[in-house]
């Protein structure tokens, strides 16, 4: 069932007098029930206005919509009633005639008596019919502000829009006036959207409080549900039991991004001095990237191999191939790499500091892969009737001095998190019921034959190598347990990124070209043959394919599976940054003790996967520009994953390690040079 009124995948795009552009919206999207009462809280600059005049019609998007009872809003109209900060009375009318000519205008096919008494009405819901005669200049603020009010209800819209209402009020009028708003709306069940700065009148007055974060390119960074039942009075809201926390998170969140606010105003551009800049315009050209020996590993394969970085100006690339993830890490954090792909959740682990990283500040500013690992386990166990969590669990506690060791590719790896999440939903404890070891990828099967390891959860081809092999079988692919997640990012250190802006941005284009070469499948068998080469994965192509190119053969006797999903890399905004998904990340590995979570989730998240690089170099290749979905996802045990509250689903969890919550000092993080791993 569609909404009432809803705000969907909004850009608002400004053209600059240099001929630059500003963002000013992101990927805005709302959906908002008849009845209900939204308020937009932010800084200054956030766009909650740009974001009100659109949904008034007075604005267009540059991208997405707003669409009212199944009408796509174009323009102005008697359906949405705009309410502004400065009143916009007529001098020269009366309290009466200003409400007449809304009346008289909107419903003028109405008897003029009828007209007439709707007026009537309404100055009287204002309690105003004293003044009813009176001219604006005769007039207090908190009158003139009962008018415009009155004026707006008056013409019966479906929408009340209401900018910074009772800004130039002072704080006594304003109280009143809050108060007649709020009975005046539940009577008349008008739906109303508001923008203010001020969070205690965000509480009283909101069903829901939506958080923009500061501008350029401010997006919803958290919805605020407010739980104090209706008919609200300003002293019962104080004392409600959920005020202050509720108070607490907002005016935390906006603490959050006043300080993004003052970071965006000093960020430095680096200048253009003589030899600085490169051929194409770009900072620099020579590039070494790294990677791992995977079949996601295609988009920077393929994007040497097609000549699309060559395309976009970066004329000397050299891929490097790694022997573990934490080559990877060190290489990029050291300035041997200047960029990677990464497993998805190392940019967080390597800026926020783990048990084996000092905080290093990393960025992922565009996803190369989504999916692509399964669960294999070895056939021996598979043999001996272990065929699921539940036998398995049997199985460790008939024999609990008997070690079960699973291999994972790195802490902050989706291998480690899913594997994890699966054992625990079978409630097997992975620290305690059996031991978790860090196995490179190539080296998974060749433990797994030597008994060194039970099972593994690792990216292709070698959970299809180890059934090709007859020593193991996949339990479970991850379209089982977690479609649609991050596999591989392309990871940064931000100072690169900074020194490096323009090469950062062809960098990206070069790869978002791959990434759609490589998800278009009658390329697949080309890209199989590139990878089978020795500087890249260097296995036969029969050996990569299921799952890439081929059927699925689990080892489990059943028929080969078509898993078209099972690899992708840019349909469905599959290479967009995905802030939702690296929040359940963080999440996870606090979880598991890890990391910190970041109490400051909002500005963590923000910082490590900024958009800016990745939609403009989406609109230089002129894709679409909108970014992924915000909006809760359920796992495949029914446990949903909602980003506005992310600690309700850490606190969730029955099995888990001591989660801590810190404030993360991300400027510290970020302004510090380069950190080395411990002990490396």
């Amino acid at each position: 069932m569609s909404a009432f009124l809803e705000v969907d995948h909004v850009d608002r795009v400004f053209d600059l007098p240099d001929g630059g552009t500003y963002i000013a919206l992101e990927n805005i999207s709302l959906k908002i029930e008849q009845g209900e009462f939204v308020t937009l809280l932010g800084h200054s600059g956030c766009g909650k206005s740009t974001l009100l005049n659109i949904v008034a019609g007075l604005d267009q998007p540059s991208s997405g919509g707003v669409v009212l009872e199944g009408r796509q809003v174009n323009e102005p109209g008697p359906d949405r009633m705009v309410i502004f900060q400065n009143y916009s009375l007529l001098p020269w009318k009366t309290v009466r005639e200003n409400i007449a000519l809304a009346v008289d205008t909107v419903c003028k096919e109405l008897p003029p008596g009828e007209r007439t008494a709707i007026v009537d009405r309404h100055i009287e819901m204002v309690g105003l019919m004293a003044a009813a005669d009176k001219y604006p200049g005769q007039l207090s603020g908190g009158m003139k502000q009962r008018v415009a009010i009155a004026r707006g209800l008056a013409i019966r819209p479906r929408v009340l829009l209401l900018d910074e209402p009772f800004g130039a009020l002072d704080a006594l009028t304003r109280g009143g006036l809050q108060e007649q708003l709020m009975r005046i709306c539940e009577e008349s069940q008008v739906t109303c959207i508001m923008v203010t700065h001020d969070v205690d009148e965000a509480l009283l007055l909101s069903d829901r409080v939506v958080m923009l974060t500061t501008g350029p390119s401010a997006r919803v960074g958290q919805v605020l549900k407010v739980d104090i039942p209706r008919p609200r009075h300003r002293m019962e809201v104080v004392n409600h039991p959920s005020y202050y926390a509720l108070r607490n998170e907002m005016v935390y969140f906006l603490n959050q991004q006043k300080r993004s606010k003052k970071r965006k105003g000093q960020v430095a551009v680096p200048q253009e001095s003589s030899g600085a800049i490169a051929a194409h315009g770009l900072e620099k050209v020579n590039l070494n990237l790294g990677f791992i020996p995977l079949t996601d590993c295609a988009p920077l394969i393929m994007a040497q191999e097609k000549g699309f970085f060559a395309k976009h100006g970066l004329d000397r690339v050299t891929l490097h191939r790694q022997p573990s993830w934490k080559a990877i890490s060190v290489g990029v954090a050291d300035g041997s790499l200047d960029g990677a792909a990464m497993v998805a959740g190392m940019p967080l682990a390597m800026t926020l500091g783990s048990s084996d990283f000092a905080p290093t500040a990393t960025i992922a500013p565009m996803v190369l892969s989504r999916n692509g690992n399964a669960i294999t386990w070895s056939r021996k166990l598979y043999d001996a009737g272990i065929t699921d969590l539940t036998a398995f669990k049997g199985h460790i506690q008939a024999d609990p001095d008997k070690v079960h060791t699973f291999g994972m590719v790195h802490p902050s790896s989706m291998h480690n998190l899913i594997l994890r999440y699966w054992l625990a939903s079978g409630g097997i404890d992975p620290d305690w019921d059996l031991s978790l070891a860090i196995v490179p990828p190539p080296q998974m099967v060749a433990n797994l034959k030597a008994g060194n390891i039970d099972g593994y959860c690792v990216g292709e081809p070698w959970n299809s190598r180890a059934v090709q092999d007859g020593i193991g079988v996949v339990m479970a692919t991850d379209l089982d347990l977690f479609p649609d997640h991050v596999e591989k990012v392309l990871g940064v250190s931000e100072a690169w990124a900074q020194q490096h802006p323009k090469t950062l941005v062809a960098l990206i284009a070069a790869l978002l070209e791959a990434c759609e070469y490589c998800d278009d499948r009658r390329n697949r068998e080309e890209i199989l043959a590139v990878l089978s080469q020795p500087d890249y994965v260097g296995l036969a192509p029969e050996v990569m394919a299921p799952g890439f190119y081929g059927s699925y053969d689990r080892g489990l006797g059943g028929e080969p599976e078509a898993l078209y999903q099972f690899n992708r890399f840019f349909v469905d905004k599959s290479a967009s940054p995905d802030w939702v998904q690296s929040l359940w990340m963080m999440a996870e590995m606090a979880r598991w003790d890890i990391i910190p979570f970041p109490k400051n989730w909002v500005e963590v998240t923000e910082r490590i996967n900024p958009s800016g690089p990745y939609l403009e170099a989406a609109r230089l290749l002129g894709l679409p520009t909108a970014a992924r979905d915000r909006k809760p996802f359920t796992l495949f045990d029914g446990t949903v994953f909602d980003p506005d509250v992310p600690l309700d689903y850490l606190n969730s969890h029955m099995i888990k390690r001591n989660a801590r919550v810190e404030e993360v000092r991300i400027d510290e993080i970020f302004s510090c040079s380069i950190s080395l791993p411990k002990g490396a």
